[in-house]
């Protein structure tokens, strides 16, 4: 009897003991539970950004912050060699040049790109068979500072014109001589590539220079030379959007037939002003003469020819004029 009791009493307590150890384990997963649940769940690493080319970019193009854009990239693919967000935005390279083709969503690269004022730099401006030549300008010939380098502007010439004088210095109106005022358009669409020696521009910046670099051909170094000695040198800022006009000129500019090149325009003081006298103008008729000719339908027209000059006095008479029908 008091055997039994013995193993009833360490039973139960062995019972006790088991049922306590596996409330306490049911208890610290519960409570572990809910410390998960309470802590915030780790967000995933996000991927970088890579700058790329929005669009081609060719050989010699001055680049512009409009002209990249960045683009996430795994992290595994991402060279050494590309430019990572966080490290430099695309307006550090502003005024950048080109120096091979990018294609678009290319990565870009510091192989690819050359940075102002490293060597070379203008060699790799200029596109193949062009030339780099300065001219003068001051506040007003170079529109107030507003060309950047990337602009493409026309090149004008102002310069003297003297009138034909007549004997004892008179000109062709009787008064004397007066020496006209000319403006005339003599390169178009002419790309800017440096203003000063700076290739880059900042933002909202509008600088006064003293001198602009264009992006020409040879024959064209050679007109802005010689007319850089005629007279002086003015810009004229083209649009961004060519209009009508402005296609067909540069596309009469491209054709290799000296016939369809364009041609420049001129305009004079007395087309500014009626009160000055016009160039080039006559009012001698001396060795002028009035021939009358008739035509089939009997009509008469008129028209002048210089008179022929005076025969030799052994000449046989002319012959008179002789009338034919159509």
């Amino acid at each position: 009897m008091r055997a039994r009791t013995l193993i009833v009493v360490l039973f139960a307590v062995l019972l006790a003991g088991g049922t306590a150890l596996l409330a306490r384990a049911w208890l610290a997963s519960q409570r572990q539970a809910a410390v998960a649940e309470a802590t915030p769940l780790a967000l995933p690493t996000p991927a970088k950004s890579v700058l790329i080319a929005r669009t081609g970019i060719a050989p010699g193009h001055i680049l512009k912050p409009e002209d990249m854009v960045w683009q996430t990239w795994p992290d595994g693919a991402i060279d050494k060699a590309y430019v990572v967000i966080g490290t430099r935005t695309p307006e550090s390279f502003a005024g950048w040049v080109a120096r091979q083709p990018i294609a678009p969503g290319e990565p870009m690269t510091e192989a690819k790109i050359i940075a102002p004022g490293n060597r070379g730099f203008l060699a790799a401006v200029l596109r193949p068979g062009m030339r780099a030549i300065s001219v003068p300008v001051t506040v007003t010939t170079g529109i107030s500072g507003f060309v950047f380098p990337g602009d493409n502007v026309d090149i004008m010439i102002t310069y003297l014109v003297p009138s034909p004088a007549k004997t004892g210095g008179e000109n062709a109106s009787g008064g004397s001589q007066y020496e006209h005022k000319a403006a005339e358009t003599v390169l178009h669409d002419v790309r800017v590539i440096a203003i000063d020696q700076r290739m880059e521009t900042k933002a909202g910046e509008a600088v006064v220079a003293r001198t602009a670099t264009m992006e020409v051909t040879p024959k064209q170094s050679e007109m802005i030379v010689l007319a850089s000695e005629i007279g002086k040198l003015s810009l004229s800022l083209r649009s961004l959007v060519p209009g009508a006009s402005d296609v067909a000129a540069s596309e009469s500019a491209a054709s290799d037939s000296p016939a369809d090149a364009p041609r420049p325009t001129v305009t004079l003081d007395s087309e500014i002003s009626p009160l000055l006298p016009k160039p080039f103008v006559s009012t001698d008729k001396t060795g002028i003469t009035e021939v009358t000719i008739l035509r089939g339908s009997g009509k008469p027209s008129e028209s002048a020819a210089p008179s022929a000059p005076p025969a030799p006095a052994n000449a046989s008479p002319a012959a008179p004029p002789v009338s034919r029908g159509s």
